[in-house]
């Protein structure tokens, strides 16, 4: 069994530029809280293996996804949204207002290491 209390600095950086606190995890998945500074945008990723679903909790933006059947912009995420980024789909995100925009995340399965994610293309150009 594992508890777990949001951390008050990040564990990592994210390769997209967000910041990463871990949270806990389990043999299936592993969660994470995502926060992205106000007025920034992320480098555009994909992962290679794992899916997510992300439960927004602060903040408000747009969150950018592309998979072989096309692209979407989801022109607000704010507390109360959720979404889902399948295996191989690029996903880019940006921060508007005055608070960072922040996410919690569950990856499955848990995250497998730095080469997970991959580069992409995305819409907007990254400022972290």
């Amino acid at each position: 069994m594992e508890t777990r209390r949001l951390p008050a600095a990040p564990d990592a950086i994210a390769p997209d530029g967000s910041a990463v606190r871990l949270l806990v995890s389990a043999r299936g998945g592993s969660m994470a809280h995502f926060e992205l500074a106000a007025g920034q945008t992320s480098a555009p990723v994909r992962h290679r293996t794992v899916e997510e679903l992300w439960y927004f909790v602060g903040g408000r933006g747009e969150m950018w996804r592309r998979d072989p059947g096309g692209a979407q912009v989801i022109e607000e995420v704010a507390p109360g949204v959720s979404l889902d980024i399948p295996v191989g789909t690029a996903f880019q995100f940006r921060s508007f207002g005055p608070e960072p925009l922040a996410a919690v995340g569950a990856t499955m399965p848990p995250w497998p290491g730095e080469d997970e994610a991959l580069p992409a293309e995305g819409p907007w150009t990254p400022t972290v």
